[in-house]
């Protein structure tokens, strides 16, 4: 029994969404001719209460040409400094959009209102123009913490009212809804545009969702074929998304409940320093410094656990669809032995 926990994107689709898989009618999406596509992009659109979609290979495709549509070369883009935008993208910002990040330190990944009204630019020649505000929801990086609705509408006005374009990097977004009790059409609201991912915690293969007004999208459409992201007959790939979206959202509170009681067994382990609040399905924690991360890591994979670093002391762990009670009980007696 192979127990990995490096990330939620190492799910394999399930016997029932296979076979939504290999049932799918298919066309060509790129002459807008993929009828699957095409269902997909209408049901996402509509759950979070958008006027359309737009159906991608990867999360890091949707938000660069989310960037790249909200924005013209030499403005600039604000978000938290451990955004997946900035650190995860290949320079994507810079490279895509001629645009340039300023970076907030927020609070677990989370930017308030107030520091965007103190991170904006004047309207000066020589200061890059503010164009774009980014948030991600759940924060990576700060371990899988999630924005109340609250501060996600404070921050749409402070953005409606200083013209500032509104970006969701969702790619968990889900596991925010059924933390926190939002609804997605509560999110979509927030937003002038919404990534979504379908091959994190929902277990689809490949896929992301890129949400917005018709006219956003439609220049997306644009951008996504220049980005080399026009697919033919994705519909087998869109059905899989489709069965994610009606049957893998609520069980994602399975995945948080196993990520806190893994965490509240490591919180015990003397050789771990500390652990970062668990909120949803990602737990960091920081070995001491008489343990080598690589060779724990190591030890964990000799015992047919995979994790990864994720700093100097740090280690990330991630729960998933695949991750079972029997896998979470192996876990803990691993731990407990090392």
């Amino acid at each position: 029994m192979i127990i990995d926990l490096r990330s939620d994107t190492v799910t394999k689709p399930t016997k029932e969404m296979l076979e939504a898989m290999f049932n799918a009618e298919v066309g060509d999406d790129v002459f807008a001719e993929e009828p699957t596509v095409i269902a997909l992009e209408q049901k996402s659109a509509k759950l979070f209460g958008k006027e359309a979609a737009l159906f991608c290979p990867s999360g890091t495709m949707t938000n660069q040409i989310a960037i790249k549509v909200h924005t013209n070369p030499g403005d600039e883009v604000l978000c938290d400094a451990t955004a997946h935008i900035y650190n995860y993208e290949g320079g994507g910002i810079a490279f895509n959009s001629g645009v340039q990040a300023k970076l907030i330190q927020g609070e677990r990944g989370r930017i308030s209102a107030q520091q965007i009204l103190e991170s904006m630019n004047p309207t000066f020649d020589w200061l890059t123009k503010t164009s774009l505000v980014c948030i991600e929801n759940t924060a990576n990086r700060a371990g899988g913490s999630y924005y109340s609705l609250q501060q996600m509408n404070e921050l749409s006005e402070v953005c409606k009212k200083n013209k500032l374009n509104y970006h969701l990097d969702g790619a968990r977004i889900f596991n925010a809804i059924v933390e926190a009790g939002y609804s997605a059409s509560e999110v979509g609201a927030c937003f002038d545009s919404v990534s979504i991912c379908m091959s994190k915690g929902l277990g689809a293969p490949v896929g992301s969702l890129l949400l917005g007004e018709s006219e956003f999208i439609r220049k997306a459409r644009r951008v996504r074929k220049v980005f080399g992201g026009g697919m033919r007959q994705a519909g087998y790939l869109a059905a899989a998304g489709i069965y994610a979206l009606d049957n893998n959202i609520l069980r994602l509170k399975d995945d948080h409940q196993r990520a806190k009681q893994l965490a509240k067994t490591m919180s015990s382990l003397s050789y771990i320093d500390n652990v970062l609040p668990v909120d949803t399905n990602i737990i960091i924690f920081n070995l001491n410094e008489k343990m080598n991360p690589e060779a724990f890591v190591q030890k964990l994979a000799d015992n047919d656990i995979k994790a990864v670093g994720f700093g100097k002391q740090a280690i990330r762990f991630v729960t998933h669809l695949d991750f079972t009670d029997e896998m979470l009980e192996k876990t803990e007696s691993v731990l407990k032995g090392i």
